[in-house]
């Protein structure tokens, strides 16, 4: 199962290439932030596969992210694809 997983934007990396280092439940990886028109640190974004889809409140990302959790399997893959990853 693929999931879109909320992360906190701690920084813009690579402003060219459109990369954020983002943290994903302390996770943090750098993805690619180009779909969205303005992203800053401290915003929160949907990731999916390495990708920022959509920028979310700060309230919706909590939400999501406790619903993942309850989850269980789907969202620790989640997290160990993530872990995983590297971009940038």
């Amino acid at each position: 199962m693929c999931l879109a997983i909320p992360g906190r934007v701690l920084e813009i990396v690579d402003e060219r290439n459109r990369l954020a280092r983002v943290d994903v439940a302390g996770v943090q990886r750098n993805v690619n932030v180009g779909l969205l028109d303005a992203v800053d640190a401290g915003d929160w974004v949907l990731i999916h596969v390495g990708f920022a889809m959509s920028k979310v409140d700060e309230e919706e990302a909590q939400t999501t992210l406790g619903l993942l959790q309850r989850m269980g399997e789907a969202y620790e893959q989640e997290l160990e694809d993530l872990k995983g990853s590297a971009i940038g």
